[in-house]
C-alpha cells in the first residue's frame, strides 16, 4: 500500500491554488510485487483549513495463468487540518484529525500449492497538531506532524509522527519536484516468532514537468522508491516504482 504525499496547506494559498487533484499510475519493481498502483489525491484549502485525501489501488489480481485481471487491494486515508488563527502567531500550527483504513489479499506458496488469503489494515483514528514550515517564496515546505493514533484492534503505542516535504525546482530545474513523507509509529506484530513494536515507511518522490515541454503542464514523469521497515512485512524493504502523473 502507499501513502502519498499531503500538500502543505499553506504553501498552496500563497501561490493562489486552492484546490488539487492529481491522478498517479506506478509499476512497483519491488520483491514480490511487479505490479501496478493507481492513486487518487486531492488536496483543497477553505477559511477554515484544508482537507486532503487520497485512494489507492492495487491491480495484482490474477487468474490461473497469473495474468492480472482486476484490482485486489485498497487502502484510503483522509486528513482535515483546521486553523482558523491564520493571522496570528500561532499561524504555522494546526490541528489535525485523520482517518485510515485498508482490505486486500495476497497470495502464498506452500511447496507445489499456491494459496490466497485476505489481510486487512485495520480502521484507525489519528489526532494531533501539524506544525508548517516553509522558505520565503513558499518554494520549499515542510510539515512535522505528532498524533494519537487509536487502533481498531492493534495494540502498542499510540503515538505517530509524520514528517512532509516538498521541493519545487529542485537544483534550479524548473518543473523538478522533490517531495516525500516519513511516518514512524507504534505497533505490536508478530512475524513468526518475531515480535515488532514499531513501524516506519517512507515513501521520497521525484518528479519532472516534463508536460511542459510541450504545452501539456498537466503531466509529469517520475517516480518513488517506498522505504520501509516492519510494514506489512518483517524487516526492511526497498521498493522502487516508476510512475506517471496527471494534474487535473
Amino acid at each position: 500500500m502507499k501513502k502519498i504525499v499531503a500538500f502543505a496547506g499553506f504553501s498552496l494559498l500563497a501561490v493562489g491554488a486552492f484546490a488539487q487533484t492529481n491522478l498517479q499510475v506506478f509499476y512497483d519493481f519491488g520483491k514480490d510485487r511487479k505490479h501496478i498502483t493507481s492513486t487518487l489525491e486531492m488536496f483543497k484549502s477553505d477559511n477554515w483549513g484544508n482537507t486532503f485525501f487520497f485512494v489507492d489501488y492495487d491491480y495484482n489480481w490474477k487468474d490461473g495463468k497469473d495474468k492480472v485481471i482486476s484490482p485486489n487491494s485498497t487502502y484510503m486515508e483522509i486528513a482535515r487540518c483546521f486553523n482558523f488563527w491564520g493571522e496570528s502567531a500561532l499561524a504555522p500550527f494546526s490541528l489535525q484529525v485523520e482517518y485510515n483504513g485498508g482490505v486486500g489479499s495476497y497470495y502464498y506458496d506452500e511447496g507445489a500449492i499456491r494459496y490466497h488469503a485476505p489481510f486487512y489494515v485495520e480502521n484507525a483514528w489519528l489526532f494531533g497538531v501539524d506544525y508548517f514550515l516553509h522558505s520565503e517564496d513558499f518554494s520549499n515546505t515542510f510539515n512535522f506532524k505528532v498524533l494519537y493514533k487509536h487502533w481498531a484492534v492493534s495494540e502498542g503505542t499510540p503515538l505517530q509522527f509524520t514528517f512532509v516535504w516538498g521541493m519545487q525546482n529542485l537544483f534550479g530545474v524548473e518543473g523538478l519536484r522533490f517531495s516525500g513523507f516519513a511516518d514512524f509509529w507504534g505497533q505490536k506484530q508478530a512475524f513468526g516468532d518475531k515480535k515488532t513494536d514499531w513501524v516506519f515507511i517512507s515513501e521520497p518522490q521525484l518528479w519532472y514537468n516534463i508536460g511542459s515541454l510541450f504545452n501539456c503542464p498537466n503531466f509529469n514523469i517520475g517516480g518513488e522508491v517506498e522505504l520501509s521497515n516492519n510494514f506489512t512485512q518483517e524487516g526492511f524493504m526497498v521498493n522502487p516504482c516508476i510512475g506517471v502523473k496527471w494534474d487535473f
